[in-house]
């Protein structure tokens, strides 16, 4: 055992590295940053892109709205500052997943670019990859299969995004994926494309 006193952070110097990881996995590990209003497509997508990606050999992990906030950000709720701990959270938890040579997926709102930003710098900028479902406002509250626009027109939902609370669409994000008139395999398949030289291991 080591003496007390020393750094108790030093096992990060011990664990197996985030490069052997990514050799051993074939792949770039990188954080896929899929943001967009409520009913864009950002689940489904992310969904069929994680299927494709274990079809074509790439190890992935996704992150979205239901398995986070049942369990890791279980008990936050919807103010702005739970809000942005719940993002804080799943960009750190991100970064682990990253750093175990793992492609994370994450599908959420985060509907600022300060709240964007804000994951961006916690992953770091080179591993974060923002994709933006671009679906016009129009096209997801048609889709609304939740009924959460029409409650929110209701008033029943507070500081809902697009109707009561703002979304900045990206200025420039990484990759763009238009989803009306797309079938689902037309615009996983085009996110796929675009998505493949980020994360795929050059030959040696």
């Amino acid at each position: 055992m080591k003496n007390e006193g020393q750094n108790i952070y030093s096992v990060f110097d011990e664990i197996i590295s985030r490069e052997e990881k990514e050799a051993f996995l074939n792949q770039k590990a990188k954080v896929i940053w899929m943001t967009g209003l409520s009913g864009s497509g950002k689940t489904t997508l992310a969904k069929y892109l994680e299927r494709k990606l274990l079809d074509n050999g790439f190890f992935t992990k996704l992150l979205d709205g239901d398995n986070v906030r049942s369990g890791l950000n279980k008990g936050l709720g919807f103010s702005e500052e739970d809000r942005n701990e719940n993002i804080r959270r799943i960009a750190e938890v991100s970064k682990l997943f990253m750093d175990g040579g793992v492609i994370c997926i994450n599908c959420f709102v985060s509907p600022t670019e300060e709240i964007r930003n804000m994951a961006r710098n916690i992953v770091g900028d080179s591993d974060f990859v923002e994709v933006f479902i671009n679906t016009p406002f129009e096209e997801c509250e048609k889709r609304d299969v939740k009924g959460l626009y029409a409650k929110a027109r209701k008033g029943e939902i507070k500081d809902f995004t697009g109707i009561s609370a703002p979304f900045e669409s990206p200025k420039n994000p990484t990759i763009e994926v238009l989803t009306a008139g797309k079938s689902i395999e037309e615009a996983g398949d085009d996110f796929y494309q675009k998505l493949l030289p980020f994360i795929t291991k050059e030959k040696q």
